[in-house]
């Protein structure tokens, strides 16, 4: 059931429009919602500083949440980066030096504003979800926490362009072609005057496809460390609450991120993809809304909201279903850890086993085989969407086809529920005839009926088997030990 709040703690007010400008003169465009008692008190500050064009790209999302916000006591800004929207300049690339430089200005800015306290959260999903953290890295005073939703601590390892140091082609691709299209949309004339054809013609002829510099660098470089809060978690220095859903491509950042932090955090996946929790599809969506305002009510005001008496992770354990390219619903079950790594997971280790009729994963070591597979480019079309927003035909259809042409080894049959909640490997021995090749490994559940679901895949470039910075060509014929994560 859905209804329209609109009784809030404030009466508030919006300016659709504001410059916020810059050191070196550039003018980043920004809409604020604010308490209308904000022209006499002060009150803490919520960012979320992304390209996505504020004036129509997340115009209704931001007329939902932000009001909100702003109606529960906070001073609501949304700012656009340089070079997209009405902001000046040019948009070179992902989350730049420049762009965290700029949000440093900005949070100064927002604090000296008669309207602010001077303490300020950061927010954002996707690419606000990674540059709260990399913000976060560079320990702006004005920042006392941050939440982050679908995002990466891993932009090589762990995003669009590279799994395991294989190139993630469609995605890459595909995203690129996504920001060259939000580009190249012309500022708004309402805000950006008699200068907008000049300012878009300047965008048209500048802004560069970010694929060539993506396919330029691909390995480990200096390119992918910078924004990789993996890098130096210790770098970040305020609360942190991290959010994911196991539809999007993104899950494995929240568990490493929570154990790799110092600093008080909080977890939460859901059934949801690339979505707000609150927008979550497959459901069931939750009310993030209000559990964020719990979060800066704690950490922005000092209430006592029992937020941070809670476990540290919660998590929904997807039931076993049927196969299905698109889900409204996903069953399963919430399940609380009240830590990370948790005291209650225990590690199971199964064996390849193919000593007998069939190649089974096995409680026990079995004794040593050898297996040949030829590898054909036409495998894996049935994966579904690398990351996906829960529309129709996104999830992957069933595996069988994929079973078939590919070596598979199963458990025995499974005769009681087993939850499964982490971060999966496989090890391998493995030779290839070849200087180059790459390994993919899926993780299914199967069904009675033979209908197999896709639970987890992971690919490795085995040039990378042993550094993502320095590959290594194979020695045909030679064997090697490899890990494949798993997503």
């Amino acid at each position: 059931m859905q209804r329209i709040k609109t009784d809030f703690p404030y009466a508030t007010r919006e300016i659709e429009h504001t410059w916020i400008p810059l050191s070196d003169g550039t003018r980043l465009a920004a809409r604020i919602w604010l308490p209308v008692e904000a022209d006499d008190e002060p009150f803490p500050a919520l960012l979320e500083y992304i390209p996505y064009r504020k004036n129509d790209g997340t115009a209704v999302r931001d007329a939902i949440r932000h009001p909100y916000l702003a109606g529960h006591g906070y001073a609501c800004v949304r700012v656009d980066l340089r070079g997209a929207g009405e902001s000046d300049g040019i948009l070179y690339g992902e989350y730049l030096k420049q762009e965290q430089d700029d949000c440093l200005e900005v949070m100064a800015w927002i604090a000296a504003q008669p309207w602010c306290n001077g303490s300020l959260g950061m927010f954002g999903k996707s690419w606000g979800g990674f540059n709260s953290l990399q913000v976060a890295s560079r320990r702006p005073p004005e920042l006392k926490a941050l939440i982050t939703i679908g995002f990466t601590d891993d932009r090589y390892h762990d995003d669009v362009h590279y799994m395991g140091g294989c190139v993630l082609a469609s995605q890459m691709l595909s995203w690129a072609t996504v920001m060259l299209g939000c580009n190249a949309q012309p500022p708004d004339p309402r805000w950006a005057g008699d200068a907008w054809r000049e300012n878009w013609l300047e965008r048209l002829e500048k802004t560069p496809p970010y694929v060539e510099d993506w396919l330029a660098h691909q390995t480990r470089d200096e390119f992918w460390k910078h924004g990789s809060v993996r890098e130096d978690y210790d770098a970040i220095q305020v609360p942190v609450y991290a959010v994911g859903g196991w539809g999007d491509a993104y899950n494995n950042s929240i568990p490493r991120i929570l154990a790799g932090l110092s600093v008080p955090r909080k977890g939460l996946i859901g059934a949801w993809s690339h979505n707000y929790p609150e927008e979550g599809v497959p459901g069931p969506a939750m009310g993030f809304t209000q559990e964020s305002l719990r979060w800066w009510d704690h950490w922005l005001k000092g209430k006592d909201t029992g937020i941070m008496d809670e476990p540290m992770l919660r998590s929904w354990i997807l039931e076993s279903e049927p196969p299905a390219t698109y889900y409204t619903d996903r069953k399963g079950h919430w399940v609380a850890d009240p830590a990370w790594p948790s005291p209650h997971i225990d590690e199971q280790v199964l064996y390849l086993n193919s000593s007998g009729a069939a190649h089974e994963l096995a409680d026990s070591p079995a004794p040593p085989a050898t297996l040949a597979l030829t590898g054909q480019l036409g495998y894996g079309f049935e994966s579904g969407e690398w990351g996906n927003f829960g529309y129709e035909g996104e999830f992957p259809p069933d595996q069988r086809s994929s079973d078939g042409e590919c070596l598979v080894f199963d458990t025995a049959p499974v005769t009681e529920p087993v939850a499964i909640l982490g971060l999966p490997d496989v090890d391998l021995e493995l030779a290839a005839d070849k200087p180059d090749a790459l390994v993919a490994v899926r993780l299914c559940d199967v069904a009675p009926d033979g209908s197999s679901v896709l639970v987890s895949w992971g690919m490795l470039n085995l040039t990378h088997r042993d550094s993502d910075e320095h590959p290594e060509p194979i020695v045909p014929g030679q064997r090697y030990r490899v890990t494949v994560q798993l997503r």
